[in-house]
């Protein structure tokens, strides 16, 4: 399935990490499968954009779920 979306702010990337949160509760945690605009698949959309995702393992979506999306960074701890 794909949500149709509209990103209030900062960008999703095709490789991004997202979450799903219905009534203030994350009832998924996935990664992003797809982007769409306009029917063709792209890379990144930014804020103010519309835009079609498809997450991965998932199909559930519901009218008025907030998808969240972000990205972990790692770094290795130095003295």
């Amino acid at each position: 399935k794909v949500a149709g979306s509209k990103v209030l702010e900062g960008e999703i990337n095709s490789n991004s990490d997202v979450r799903i949160i219905r009534d203030g509760v994350i009832i998924y945690t996935g990664k992003v499968g797809s982007i769409f605009r306009e029917k063709n698949q792209v890379k990144l959309v930014s804020s103010g954009q519309e835009c079609g995702i498809t997450v991965r393992d998932y199909m559930d979506f519901q009218k008025d779920d907030t998808i969240e999306a972000f990205s972990t960074k790692s770094t290795e701890r130095s003295i």
